[in-house]
């Protein structure tokens, strides 16, 4: 059996059949729902964490600007 072969067809209506049987046709769409929203709130922190250590690091690199990093003069 080939690898590829294993995630086919067959695989992904026995996985929605499962589901079904154990959460209930109702709360699929819940659950897919909650899960759209958590992925759309991880890429939302993934950005504001970029634009956050992107600023820091400009500030960091305005506030170390002109400054020596060595206390004592190379000899």
């Amino acid at each position: 059996m080939v690898l590829a072969n294993i995630f086919g067809p067959d695989l992904l209506i026995v996985v929605v059949v499962v589901a079904v049987v154990i959460f209930g046709g109702a709360a699929i769409p819940k659950l897919a729902r909650n899960l759209g929203s958590a992925k759309t709130e991880f890429e939302k922190g993934l950005k504001t964490g970029g634009d956050a250590a992107e600023g820091d690091a400009a500030t960091d690199a305005e506030a170390t600007k002109g400054e020596s990093t060595t206390d004592k003069p190379a000899t």
